[in-house]
């Protein structure tokens, strides 16, 4: 199936390469470098080992959208700019979101210890959600027991309860509060505080309190492995090195933590809102804003509470089994970027890919380098 899926790509992208086919609509003014963009793009995808991209680059009046590629690798069809695609780890801020704003609302508090909402949590007494959302609670990730079982068993349905079991199972990697680790343990356990303080499943309070007010039509967390239509299909590697259709394992493994789906459209709007704190109070916002070192998300780079801050760009990415996606906004110049793959192949080739692109949307504001 890998040498399949490599020879067709190859062909699509000499295609795509003579011939520039891409879909959607391109900028409405000089104001962004289209040719450099469509250039970057098209030889980029071989390097970064994925069938299809969606980029999207706003800047005031100016629009820059495109997709490239294959949507399908076995049909053929193309990649469309409005396509549903998982988005992974950017359900973080949506999670974390949720939690500010019950914050708002005086029925959590970020220095509350996490055993106030959930039991049995190793230094529950100690760890606070301030800190989970900072991703400075020590506890240890469950991810890669899920993510290395997802090829054999892929329609297995985690429970949050059983995602925490593997983790707590594990003894804490520092104490609270002294260092960072990106874990999804920490999510996980907000998601849950969302839904102790809400009284609602934490799919019908994104829904509710942030999809619907900002009018994030086609953004969803999902009940089943079933992606909305039209989707592009999406391509893991698997341990044997093949590269396998991976559209339908079940996302259940990143509850509040990495399995939600969004488009292109939803997710420029949602970048803008989440960087200047649309939903939330001046206060929480500059809660949400207190940056500090996370070396293992790039170099140099910073992370708040839930959201990254990447030389000036605001936002978060994700990397889900067949599917990546970034989206960030720049205040200082008012752009926004989205991109999306169906492919998590080659995670650092597509952090190098995207690099390239954000750096010719913004060369004052280079993108960091990859974590080490």
């Amino acid at each position: 199936m890998a040498g399949t899926f490599s020879g067709r790509l190859v062909a699509v992208l000499a295609i795509l390469t003579a011939s520039l086919v891409g879909c959607g609509e391109s900028a409405t003014s000089s104001d962004l470098p289209e040719a450099q963009l469509t250039e970057t793009i098209s030889q980029g995808m071989a390097q970064a080992s994925v069938p299809g991209v969606i980029v999207g680059v706003w800047q005031g009046d100016s629009a820059y959208v495109q997709a490239f590629g294959l949507r399908d690798t076995a049909t053929g069809d193309p990649m469309a700019p409005d396509l549903h695609m998982r988005i992974g780890s950017i359900t973080k801020t949506f999670t974390t979101t949720a939690v500010l704003q019950m914050v708002d609302q005086g029925k959590v508090g970020l220095d509350d210890p996490i055993a106030k909402y959930v039991p049995g949590v190793p230094n529950g007494e100690n760890i606070t959600i301030r800190q989970l959302a900072a991703m400075r609670s020590g506890l240890a990730n469950y991810s890669d027991v899920v993510i290395s079982a997802q090829p054999t068993d892929p329609e297995h349905v985690w429970t949050p309860q059983e995602m925490l079991a593997i983790s707590f199972s594990r003894p804490p990697l520092f104490a609270p509060g002294t260092e960072f680790d990106y874990s999804n343990t920490n999510t996980v356990l907000l998601g849950l505080v969302v839904e102790k303080a809400s009284g609602q499943a934490l799919n019908d309070y994104i829904a509710e309190h942030i999809t619907e007010p900002e009018n994030l039509d086609t953004t969803s967390v999902p009940t089943s492995a079933a992606l909305p239509s039209p989707h592009a299909q999406g391509y893991a590697k698997i341990p044997d090195g093949a590269t396998v259709d991976s559209t339908d394992w079940s996302p259940s493994w990143g509850f509040g933590a990495g399995d939600m789906i969004s488009t292109l459209d939803d997710l420029r709007v949602w970048a803008h809102d989440l960087a200047v704190g649309t939903l939330l109070s001046e206060e929480t916002q500059r809660a949400r804003e207190q940056f500090q070192l996370a070396p293992s998300e790039g170099a140099g780079s910073l992370y708040g509470l839930g959201v990254e801050y990447q030389n000036g760009w605001i936002g978060h990415n994700g990397n889900i089994g067949g599917f990546q996606a970034y989206a960030y906004y720049l205040p200082p110049e008012d752009k926004t970027v989205v991109f999306l793959v169906n492919s998590n192949a080659d995670p650092l080739g597509v952090w190098n890919f995207f690099t390239e692109i954000a750096n010719i949307v913004s060369p004052d504001h280079p993108w960091p380098g990859p974590p080490a």
